[in-house]
């Protein structure tokens, strides 16, 4: 009895940690390894070298899916930190209906992607959504066709995305707002600091962490997006939506590409290294300072 009562949280553990390390760290060997093979509809385990690497990036779709990665995820990170921090800072001010408008902000979050991706394509979609509305109203000549334009569909995900995000962030901001001391604030506001200098100089960079995290969230959030550009766009006009987890679907269920696929997906768990790494070792290096 007394071994077991020293063992019950191992043992307690063991399945889930038997079951991580099977169906994650295996797997991810296992894409490894045919990444380097010439698997086609099926795996193929004789290691051939970095071919499949190499008609990846000599891929023009890849290239097109690499490209709108940069332009979504800069633009999703970029509008949904921003936004988050005004609305954060709106909600800071103590307004009688704070928890109403915090749920309203938060809501999307509650949404799952294929929700949101559905709903924007009705409101974007030039025969039912916002250009048939105003040209219901009268202004004919009025055209919001991004959805169906190669050039602008990619900032559709962009505005889905970000009101999807925002309100998660704006979470994170208002907590960190909260968290600062208000003395410092009171302090300042006694020496006749006006109140964007108190925020700019003072709240803002004292929320550092917060910011770096919510990168770190919203940059995982559109390496990975996947689902909403599949219910939004389905990767059009043609690929001209395509995105690195869309390609990797495409490359393995639509065009029977296994080596394709897997060159994909740690192509893709790279990009997530190169991101996450630093940012653990600097948690560590601060925890061990």
């Amino acid at each position: 009895m007394q071994w077991l009562e020293r063992h019950v949280p191992k043992l307690v553990l063991a399945p889930s940690f038997a079951a991580v390390l099977i169906f994650v760290y295996a797997f991810i060997g296992w894409t490894a390894w045919v990444s380097f093979t010439r698997s086609r509809l099926m795996p193929n385990y004789e290691i051939v070298g970095p071919i499949q690497y190499e008609r990846l990036f000599a891929s023009p779709r890849w290239d097109t899916a690499m490209s709108n990665l940069f332009v979504f995820g800069t633009l999703f990170i970029l509008i949904s930190m921003v936004l988050g921090l005004l609305l954060a800072i709106f909600l800071d001010q103590k307004i009688r209906t704070e928890g109403v408008l915090r749920t309203i902000y938060l809501y999307p979050m509650a949404l799952s992607l294929i929700v949101t991706g559905t709903a924007w394509k009705w409101i974007l979609n030039p025969g039912l959504g916002i250009e048939a509305m105003v040209r219901g109203w009268g202004f004919e000549s009025f055209t919001f066709g991004w959805l169906i334009d190669p050039d602008m569909a990619i900032y559709t995900v962009v505005i889905a995305g970000v009101w999807q995000a925002s309100g998660f962030v704006m979470a994170l901001f208002l907590a960190g707002l909260r968290s600062v001391d208000g003395e410092i604030i009171k302090a300042a506001q006694v020496d006749g600091i006006p109140t964007h200098r108190i925020y700019s100089a003072i709240i803002i960079p004292s929320m550092a962490p917060i910011f770096l995290s919510a990168f770190i969230v919203l940059a995982h959030l559109a390496i990975k997006s996947f689902d909403l550009v599949i219910a939004l766009t389905g990767g059009g006009p043609g690929y001209a939506t395509d995105l690195p987890a869309t390609y990797m679907y495409a490359m393995a269920f639509s065009r029977g590409d296994i080596g394709q696929a897997a060159s994909s997906a740690m192509v893709m768990m790279a990009v997530v290294f190169a991101i996450v790494v630093p940012y653990l070792y600097s948690e560590l290096r601060a925890k061990h300072d």
